[in-house]
């Protein structure tokens, strides 16, 4: 079995065999060879968990074959074994990532508690790989479910700066998915295997969020009893996603202003002047601009942070995404609590689709928790949806006002229209059949509602 397989690199035969004997003996499939070219054909050959290989080889340096394990098989754990020990060649085999290190001749126990060990850490390391390629799989932009034109521009927008050093600002209400598109943007960057650190400004009291920031040392203030590493300093090599910037303090913004401009601070306490290469991405779900007129929010700093802006829409501005997000979110919790349901309704579908919700993607996202929990019918049906859904739609319907028919039929329709539009993506062929008018109705209808000129600022003409 390939976890199970040990390569023995060694220029001299006899000890090669020895090695190879003693390994099969112990339960392990043991391959050897007695030269560097042996051991890359063998490595471009099999997977090997664990190479045990000697520094002097015949027809190349063991330093350069350890270099090339730990760079085109990251996941090979090697122990280095030579005649000709020392303390210089132990540390540097030890430097270019070798985990252990022995010195001929070798002893039967110091070996196989080596070889328990490394692979052990092979072990770790296999399953960090994965962890991670499950984090990649699970934060790809791909997986940010949308047909509608806006969210379309906005992957575009990803694409382009993505793999850039770029700050990004991200504005738009709460629980539209500003977190998820921060993780999608680092998974789709050349940072992807360096830390993505999250910190939500509007969660940490004033005094704290200083110190969470930037750290702080021993004494700086009260409680301070360790030194302290900052999110900015983890986050090195990586990306901060900064949310909710708009509550940080005028003091706070100073210092942020210059980690922007230099990637440069202070810890809390501290005189000390550290540097990281942090890529940063901000968000807020307050309007900016009006906190720089109202005088809350840094004017220089605001103009540094929006070097691109992506604005989130609310749910209720991409109607056509509804039904994919309730399917698939109903997919992902019938997985998660082994529950069996074939859909949703086609009464409850109108009303998840009518309502206003105020708490976009996210609010969806629990609601359909909810009823994949609570239903006792294969179908989510309207009774397993909350309250406060039902309500909101009863309480929609106005008293009467003086107006005419003609007026009060407009503007539903006008609405239909648009939410039919954003469906397809603004394509008028589709549209017009999915309405079941032909395409001159249709446009007549967009000229008199004024559609069609909302769809040129868009560019969709």
């Amino acid at each position: 079995m390939a976890d199970k397989s040990i390569l023995v690199v060694d220029d001299d035969k006899i000890i090669v065999d020895s090695l190879c004997e003693f390994l099969t003996l112990e339960g392990f499939q043991a391959g050897g060879v007695e030269s560097f070219r042996g051991a890359v054909a063998s490595l471009q050959k099999q997977s090997y968990p664990l190479v045990i290989m000697d520094i002097n080889l015949p027809d190349g340096d063991g330093f350069e074959l350890l270099d090339l394990v730990r760079r085109s098989y990251p996941q090979t754990v090697v122990i280095v074994i030579t005649g000709y020990g020392t303390i210089e060649s132990a540390v540097r085999a030890i430097k270019k990532g070798a985990y252990d290190y022995l010195t001929k001749p070798i002893v039967d126990d110091e070996l196989r508690l080596a070889i328990e060990r490394a692979l052990k850490q092979q072990s770790l390391i296999s399953e960090n790989e994965r962890l991670r390629l499950q984090l990649e799989q699970k934060y790809r932009l791909e997986n940010i479910i949308s047909h509608n034109y806006k969210m379309a521009k906005i992957f575009e927008l990803v694409e382009a700066v993505a793999d850039t050093n770029t700050t990004i600002l991200m504005a738009g209400p709460s629980g539209t998915g500003k977190s998820m598109l921060a993780r999608a943007i680092h998974h789709r960057s050349s940072r992807r295997n360096k830390p993505f650190v999250e910190v939500s400004c509007g969660a940490l009291p004033e005094t704290l969020l200083e110190s969470e920031l930037f750290g702080h040392v021993k004494g700086a203030f009260t409680g301070a009893v360790n030194n302290k590493e900052g999110k900015f300093l983890a986050a090195d090599q990586g990306t901060i996603f900064l949310d909710e910037v708009a509550n940080a303090s005028p003091a706070l913004q100073v210092k942020l202003l210059r980690v922007l401009e230099d990637r440069q601070f202070e810890p809390v306490g501290s005189n000390k002047t550290i540097t990281v290469d942090t890529r940063i991405i901000l968000a807020s779900n307050r309007d900016l601009t009006e906190e720089v007129k109202q005088g809350r929010f840094r004017e220089d700093l605001f103009y540094r942070i929006n070097v691109v802006m992506i604005k989130l829409p609310a749910l209720h501005e991409r109607v056509g995404d509804i039904p994919l997000l309730a399917k698939h979110f109903l997919w992902v919790y019938c997985a998660q609590h082994n529950k069996e349901k074939l859909g949703i309704t086609d009464g409850a579908m109108e009303y998840l689709e009518r309502y206003s919700w105020p708490g976009n993607v996210r609010e969806l996202e629990n609601v359909m928790e909810r009823a994949v929990l609570l239903s006792k019918d294969k179908y989510i049906g309207l009774e397993d949806l909350p309250d406060s859904i039902r309500q909101d739609q009863s309480q929609q319907q106005k008293p009467y006002e003086p107006i005419s028919l003609k007026r009060a039929r407009a503007e539903p329709e006008k609405t239909l229209i648009r939410q039919a539009l954003e469906a397809h993506d603004w394509n008028r062929q589709e549209t017009a059949k999915a309405l079941q008018i032909n395409r001159t109705t249709l446009y007549k209808k967009m000229k008199l509602y004024g559609l069609d000129a909302e769809a040129e600022r868009l560019g969709l003409t």
